[in-house]
Formats: structure tokens, sequence, C-alpha cells
């Protein structure tokens, strides 16, 4: 649906989610490991700023589709 979390990338180590710009880093988390956990001992955590692998991105990059939604990468 519109207005719920979604994963738009699932990659093996790495995660990409679009969920509500209000929602804490713990909210984040916590839906994107109950919703699709590792499969092994990891859980998923948000890749922060100041990580190589954003490339200098935003932490948080807003949506270009849904407004009040953000694009938020997780690593285990």
């Amino acid at each position: 649906m519109k207005d719920e979390a979604e994963i738009t990338y699932m990659g093996l180590l790495d995660t990409q989610v679009c969920v509500p710009e209000g929602w804490t880093d713990e909210e984040v988390e916590e839906w994107t490991n109950s919703h699709y956990p590792t499969g092994c001992n990891m859980i998923w955590k948000i890749r922060k700023t100041g990580s190589p692998f954003l490339c200098g991105s935003l932490e948080r990059v807003p949506c270009s589709s849904r407004k009040g939604f953000v694009h938020i990468m997780l690593d285990c």
C-alpha cells in the first residue's frame, strides 16, 4: 500500500527501505528485522552517516515518488 513501509532493494548484505520520514532509527530497524529477517545470526542496522558505503549520500534520502517517505540503507 502507498502509506506503508516497503523494501525497495534487497541484497545479500544490504537492503533499502522506504519508510515514513517520521520513523525513528529504532522503528526502521525493528520493522525491517521483523518483516525481512536476515536468515542468520546478524540483524539489520541502519547505514550511518560517514559510512564509505553511502558514497557521500545522505543517511535518509527523500523518496521521489511518495511524499513524506524516505529511503534508508541497512546492513547486516
